[in-house]
């Protein structure tokens, strides 16, 4: 699955479900493989961005909160929003084990995720106490340095093929 972040600015697009049609035309990819990321502050105009949202829902399209819990957080819209993931934010992540208040936040919106059917991505994660105090509070996804640093294009690809198990694909 391919995640595409977007701004506000460019979320916000009154065609942008038609453009995602003809690029995905174009490519020839199937909208189930596309995840598309919009931040919190997206949903500041309200009913025109989740009737977006529920357009490219619609689609098949896999939707996230991006830097979930950074200050346009209005847990009234996540009723209405059609999406499958909430990112919690990196400020977080950095903060957790440092800071009780912050432990209690992250407890809270891990709990409330799962208890509206959505998965968990903490954002940030840098060391292994972050991951495994992350792993107490049941979040179940994460990304960050710990796990890689940014990668060039090729250098991604690279590893993504060298990470394939391809005598298990060609058994298949």
């Amino acid at each position: 699955m391919s995640a595409v972040n977007f701004s506000a600015q460019q979320f916000l697009q009154a065609d942008l479900p038609e453009k995602i049609d003809r690029i995905l035309w174009e490519t020839g990819v199937d909208a189930r493989c596309l995840h598309l990321e919009i931040t919190e502050s997206s949903f500041l105009d309200g009913e025109g961005a989740i009737a977006i949202l529920h357009r490219l829902k619609k689609r098949g399209i896999k939707l996230s909160i991006d830097d979930f819990g950074t200050g346009y957080s209005c847990l009234n819209y996540l009723h209405f929003l059609p999406v499958d993931i909430l990112k919690l934010d990196r400020s977080f992540v950095r903060l957790l084990g440092l800071e009780k208040p912050t432990e209690e936040i992250v407890k809270a919106i891990v709990a409330l995720g799962h208890n509206l059917g959505l998965e968990l991505v903490a954002e940030g994660i840098e060391t292994t106490a972050q991951l495994q105090k992350l792993q107490q509070l049941d979040c179940e996804c994460g990304q960050g340095f710990l796990f890689g640093k940014p990668m060039t294009p090729k250098v991604a690809e690279e590893f993504i093929i060298s990470s394939l198990d391809l005598e298990k694909i060609n058994d298949e």
